[in-house]
This record gives structure tokens, sequence and C-alpha cells, in this order.
């Protein structure tokens, strides 16, 4: 499983809603252009929120190390994004959680995954 930081998945975050929308074509930023281009071509098809004390050991400490390696405008700017996709934004809050519960995501085979700290 390849967890990306929050650098690469805001253009993945700016697909709004999760029902089969493509990523729009947007000026990317200086770490996104260095990112492979399909990217911009990804296909949100579900969303779910994983609570990171859930994970087993190996991919916990998968998620920890992201973590540790993203800085604060990072976390900021994936939790922005979060905010303004409804659709993302929704289903934290079926949860009980919001974005500050994000500390991770990933995006593999159309399935967005928020990994979240709830303690």
């Amino acid at each position: 499983m390849r967890i990306f930081t929050a650098s690469a998945i805001i253009a993945a975050l700016s697909l709004g809603t999760p029902a089969f929308v493509q990523a729009q074509g947007a000026a990317p930023s200086e770490s996104e252009a260095q990112k492979p281009p399909a990217q911009s071509s990804t296909i949100i098809r579900s969303i779910q929120v994983v609570d990171v004390k859930d994970l087993q050991p190996a991919v916990r400490s998968k998620v920890d190390e992201i973590v540790a390696q993203t800085s604060d405008e990072e976390m900021l700017a994936l939790r922005k994004a979060i905010d303004a996709s409804p659709g993302v934004a929704a289903a934290l809050k079926a949860k009980g959680l919001n974005s500050s519960h994000v500390v991770a995501i990933n995006v593999a085979d159309g399935v967005l995954t928020l990994f979240a700290k709830t303690a």
C-alpha cells in the first residue's frame, strides 16, 4: 500500500464528491509537478475512514513514518482540501470526525482512504 503525503494528495482531494469524479486540470505546485501525471486522472469511487489505532502494527508504523515527515504546512493544506471537498468532509462527519483528525490519506484503485487519529 502506498501512502501519499499531503502535497501529493491535494490534487486528488480537489475532485470534490466521490462519485466517479475525474480530476480537473489545475496548475500544479512545484511538489506536485514532480509527481507522476497519473495523479490528475485519478477517479475516486469511494471513501473510507480508518482509525490509525485499528491498523496492523506494520501499517501503523508506515503511517506514523509518513506523518513524521509531513510538515505543518502540508498538513494544513491537506485539511483545507478536505474541508473544501463536501463528499470527503461528509464521510468524516458520518464517523463523528472532522479534518483535524486526519493524519494521512491513501488513494488506490479508486478508493480514498483517510487515516484518522481519534486519541
